[in-house]
């Protein structure tokens, strides 16, 4: 097993509404979805913004599109409106889901995006 960065297996989207973040993480090649169910798990998803303190972490998986949503609660300081945080809309937060590490087998690596990590 190798461990790479999520951007490696996938790709995401994030909106926002109110407090709430919502980021979209999609499989670059469907072989990878499984692993990415397995390792992409709530739990891991709080643990990653563990410094914004989500008071919640909803999973939706949605296999036929190979994709899955989280929901995250609490973690856009108040939202748009009362936050003084630089991003309000939580439009990057995506981006710090993808930088999570995630363990690849041999296998599956040579559907990995992008180059390989020092």
């Amino acid at each position: 097993m190798t461990s790479v960065r999520l951007y490696r297996a996938a790709h995401g989207r994030t909106g926002d509404k109110g407090d709430r973040s919502n980021i979209s993480v999609i499989a670059w090649h469907p072989e990878l979805f499984p692993l990415l169910v397995e390792q992409v798990t709530p739990e891991a998803v709080a643990a990653q913004f563990r410094h914004r303190t989500p008071s919640r972490v909803l999973r939706f998986v949605l296999p036929r599109l190979h994709a899955m949503n989280f929901v995250l609660d609490a973690v856009l300081d108040g939202g748009v409106n009362d936050a003084l945080n630089l991003d309000t809309h939580g439009k990057s937060l995506s981006f710090l889901l993808l930088d999570m590490p995630i363990r690849v087998p041999p296998g599956l690596q040579h559907l990995l995006a992008g180059p390989a990590e020092d």
